[in-house]
């Protein structure tokens, strides 16, 4: 047995998480995924990090400046923090890993410099980056749906037959329509994901740019099957300047096991850390999310934010239908060897955010007063019932242009049950994306949620495996994207230089869950049963689903539950 002094060094990894607001750095020890230094760095930009217009609730844009502030900031302050533990040191960092949210695609010129950093378009919204939850491009998204179903049905059969605002192709065609100005004078588009790790890299040509498949797969309608990204034939009959733009994009997306370069000089001084470390392929940050809450075959993660997002595996020797109203399916978009399965609400934590600070006009803090108010009533008894459409329906139904509802309400009804009606809608739009894969036969044997509402909030995850049935577990890191990220780096690193050779054998290490069970309590869940099938109504109706279910007993039926539940 080899005595401690002639024991290897501990290694470390950097996951780098981009999210909606915010920048997180991540410093995570190789060998048992402890985090022993992190960092927040808000965008100083905007609202909350996001440029918004108030002539238009669906624009939604983020400038790329606050990603390079947030880099240098956050990664120096992990790294400080990590420094405070005993035998730490910066050089021991072996690798990068890089997520962000997505579709958010960035204009640049032919030196992979964004239009936005040029004074010249600073103010042109146009120019900056097009956030995940700009839906603008609904217009554009729809006439892509109704060209690929007739000239090219294999390309959104892939993603559940809708093409949607939130990607790529519908938010670029936006531009080169309503800002043909910013279009012309960008040499081409790169994915967030994909751009912080080419800037790592050093790398200044677009073209020359390590795409990953988890973004050009779910958003861009990328498949090897039918040699990458969409022909120029078909993107002809978008606009000719789309199948121009072609060819100064990409050819191959890479998965997880190819690098997306290695850390320049450049960088390495600016942050302190070695160069010439490896950085792994840019992913979403749910993707990366899942992997960092250990998803494999069989496994769901829910990543509970802003919006919700559920990534799941298959094995990609097994054959996957096709799934009508999901986000894609993409081989090595999350794992290598497997098919990744995505799908999702549009808004969840948005909708609690909205409904405390923007209609009760209270703060953070309101949220648990809320709960605490209602927590001991009884399923139904509030009578309320609502879809959680704030911002769009996501999966199944692939709609940006529906919008919340609220059937039930009285004189006497509280702020706290709406409260409460709002985390049911979300707990029921779950459900129905649970019902969706399970009945195309995407195995789901246990569901793993992450992200800071799945740990700080015990009444919504119990109302989740109430309506869903299904039991609850929680990923052991509150940080679960910066984590899967970091895990990749380590992967790619290798066991060589104190990394990990297999995804699998890295999740063991570096993964867990907390001890923390949700199981579904019988009594709660009859209730609920009875409420969804209400929801669906709703859902059905007012998302257009043909035949349009009959509405007319919707407000006696609530009214019938909340008689029941109170009596009882």
């Amino acid at each position: 047995m080899a005595s401690k002094s002639s024991q290897s060094p501990r290694s470390y990894s950097l996951g780098i998480d981009y999210g909606t607001n915010s920048v997180r750095a991540l410093v995570v020890d190789c060998g048992n995924g402890a985090e022993v230094g992190s960092c927040v760095v808000p965008y100083p930009s905007g609202h909350q990090g996001v440029l918004t217009d108030k002539t238009d609730h669906n624009l939604a844009r983020q400038n790329p400046a606050d990603y390079l502030y947030g880099l240098e900031a956050s990664v120096k302050g992990a790294l400080r923090q990590a420094g405070r533990n005993h035998g730490f040191s910066a050089g021991r960092i072996i690798g990068i890993g890089v997520d962000t949210t997505g579709s958010s695609p960035i204009p640049v010129d032919e030196n992979n410099i964004p239009l936005a950093l040029n004074k010249k378009w600073r103010d042109n919204l146009a120019a900056h980056c097009w956030l995940w939850k700009d839906h603008t491009g609904y217009r554009e998204a729809a006439e892509i749906t109704r060209l690929a179903a007739k000239y090219r049905p294999e390309y959104i059969a892939k993603c559940g037959n809708t093409y949607s605002s939130e990607w790529w192709w519908s938010k670029i065609w936006h531009c080169l329509k309503t800002a043909p100005e910013v279009f012309d004078a960008a040499f081409s588009w790169v994915e967030l994901c994909d751009y912080v790790p080419a800037v790592l890299a050093g790398e200044t040509d677009p073209r020359r740019i390590k795409r990953g498949i988890c973004a050009a797969g779910h958003k861009a309608l990328y498949c090897s099957e039918w040699g990458g990204l969409p022909d120029k034939k078909f993107l002809s009959r978008l606009d000719p300047k789309l199948a121009a733009l072609r060819d100064r994009l990409y050819d191959k997306a890479h998965d997880a096991t190819v690098a997306a370069g290695t850390l320049c000089s450049h960088w390495a001084d600016k942050l302190g850390l070695p160069a010439g470390i490896p950085i792994a392929i840019g992913e979403f940050d749910v993707h990366y999310g899942a992997i960092g809450s250990g998803v494999t075959d069989g496994v769901l993660v829910k990543v509970i934010g802003t919006s919700t997002c559920d990534c799941t595996v298959v094995s990609a020797r097994k054959k996957v239908a096709d799934v009508p109203g999901i986000c894609g399916i993409v081989k090595g978009a999350i794992l290598p060897d497997f098919y990744g399965i995505e799908a999702g609400q549009s808004a969840v934590g948005d909708i609690f955010k909205w409904f405390v600070e923007v209609v009760c006009l209270g703060d953070g803090a309101l949220h648990a007063r809320l709960v605490r108010e209602v927590e001991k009533n009884k399923p139904g008894q509030s009578g309320l019932l609502a879809l959680d459409w704030n911002n769009g329906n996501r999966t199944i139904l692939v709609d940006p242009l529906l919008t919340g509802l609220l059937v039930g309400q009285t004189l006497h009804t509280t702020r706290a049950e709406i409260y409460r009606a709002l985390i049911e809608a979300t707990a029921f739009g779950a459900r129905a994306i649970l019902e969706r894969l399970q009945k195309y036969d995407i195995p789901v044997r246990r569901i793993v949620c992450c992200g800071g509402i799945a740990e700080k909030n015990p009444f919504l995850m119990q109302i989740y495996a109430d309506v869903t049935g299904c039991e609850m577990r929680v990923s052991g890191s509150s940080q679960a994207c910066a984590l899967g990220a970091a895990l990749s780096a380590a992967v790619l690193a290798g066991k060589a230089r104190g990394g990990h050779d297999t995804f699998p054998e890295a999740q063991r290490r570096m993964t867990s869950l907390k001890d923390v069970v949700y199981r579904p309590q019988a009594g709660q869940k009859r209730v609920y049963d009875e409420l969804y099938a209400l929801y669906r109504k709703l859902h059905d109706s007012f998302g257009g689903v043909k035949p349009a279910p009959d509405l007319s007993l919707v407000m006696k039926d609530l009214i019938a539950i909340k008689q029941r539940a109170q009596k009882s």
